[in-house]
């Protein structure tokens, strides 16, 4: 395994686009409400870390022209690939950037010396972002990983001015003869983890603190809602729209506000674990995102739907080593093993668990798929007929919620 380290600065920067869920709205405007981070940290093999909020100092570098924190010195050494990834948001979010940051540490596990990796960390989407995927393949870069869905554009303006690099997006949908995308059904998991959270719910009132109203997030809530109703059919899902992906404040209090409504228990489609402590707290239960956060809220953690990038990070790697890599538009499943359930917290007994293991099996074997009607949305109005499942394209534009869900969608 190489990795390339140094000491470096975290630039601040206004208005950093924390893409968590790795998707904003293509008809919003880039680069919206995320708090300025100042942070001076060393970098090395195990740069990941578990702190959930980050203070910085703001430096000057000689690195690229553009937002972020570089973590390397530059691709070219005969006989190892190099690869590079951008992160939306810093590795020590404990959630999004962080998951993606232990998939490239697998990956250098698993390949050793074949590769050497660098990251960019809280990178602004839009013109900062292209500027980066740039400099990248200037300096050598074969592989280019972008974690974040408004870094999708400038993937593909940048991409055919390197054909010799690879770049490869995630939750995009633009491909191009070196650009593919990969993504995840994590709304597989999320299904499961609503059914935790009304079994925990003495009130039937659940919270759900969520950044923006885009098909990503709202498939997560309805399909978090589904697996509620299953286990309570009277229960609600209450959705506070925060405008964030990462902010640590403004997350805590969205779940202060929802367990101050009678909620007592909080989910959330954020990066953080800041929900999770404002429901520890008030003695309430909490479901959160990304990565096992548990160790930040122990007794409000109920579980959480999880990602697991090494093993698409390894196979892209071997593909691009070996020659065989092209663009395809990946979308793993739990089955997979790219989408996932963390451990269970105390507060899930025995009955619930086992109720849940069997959906699972049921969602792995694809016996059960959470999107099969009859689904109504929150209004009354069927939507997907009985014993008809939504197919992919359905589910990647939905816009709409299931009944059950209180909140607009839009």
């Amino acid at each position: 395994m190489r990795s390339r380290t140094r000491w470096i600065a975290l630039l601040a920067v206004a208005g950093l686009v924390a893409s968590a869920c790795g998707e904003t709205d293509p008809a919003e405007p880039e680069g919206t409400d995320v708090a300025t981070e100042e942070a001076t940290d060393e970098v090395t093999e195990d740069a990941a870390t578990d702190e959930a909020t980050d203070e910085a100092t703001d430096e000057a570098t000689d690195e690229p022209e553009a937002t972020g924190t570089w973590a390397g010195e530059g691709g070219g050494e005969d006989g190892v690939l190099q690869v590079a990834f951008v992160y939306v948001g810093p590795v020590g979010d404990a959630g999004w950037t962080y998951a993606h940051d232990l998939g490239r540490l697998a990956m250098e596990e698993a390949l050793g010396d074949q590769v050497e990796t660098t990251y960019i960390e809280s990178v602004e989407e839009g013109a900062p972002s292209e500027r980066i995927f740039e400099d990248l393949a200037r300096e050598g870069y074969e592989l280019i990983f972008g974690t974040s869905f408004g870094y999708m554009d400038p993937m593909a303006t940048v991409a055919p001015d390197f054909p010799e690099v690879v770049f490869e997006h995630c939750s995009g949908y633009t491909t191009g003869d070196n650009l593919g995308t990969y993504f995840g059904a994590m709304e597989e998991p999320r299904y499961l983890t609503g059914m935790a959270a009304a079994a925990a719910s003495e009130s039937g009132r659940i919270g759900y603190v969520a950044a923006f109203p885009i098909p990503e997030v709202i498939r997560g809530i309805n399909a978090f809602a589904l697996g509620v109703q299953e286990m309570d059919p009277d229960a609600t899902v209450e959705v506070v729209w925060t405008s964030t992906w990462y902010d640590p404040a403004v997350e805590k209090e969205a779940a202060e506000s929802l367990l101050d409504q009678g909620a007592d228990v909080v989910a959330q489609h954020q990066d953080t674990p800041s929900p999770g402590q404002a429901a520890e707290e008030r003695g309430a239960s909490w479901v959160g995102y990304n990565s096992d956060m548990s160790e930040f809220a122990p007794d409000a953690w109920l579980t959480a739907p999880v990602w697991d990038w090494g093993p698409h990070y390894i196979e892209t790697v071997e593909a691009v080593l070996d020659g065989t890599w092209t663009p395809r538009e990946v979308y793993g499943t739990m089955a997979e093993g790219m989408v996932g359930l963390a451990p269970f917290g105390p507060n899930v007994d025995d009955d619930t668990q086992a109720l849940i293991d069997e959906r699972r099996q049921e969602i792995e074997d694809g016996s059960f798929a959470p999107f099969t009607g009859p689904l109504n949305d929150q209004d009354g109005e069927l939507r997907v007929e009985e014993g008809v499942e939504m197919t992919l394209p359905e589910l990647l534009s939905i816009d709409w919620f299931v009944e059950g869900v209180v909140g607009s969608a839009g």
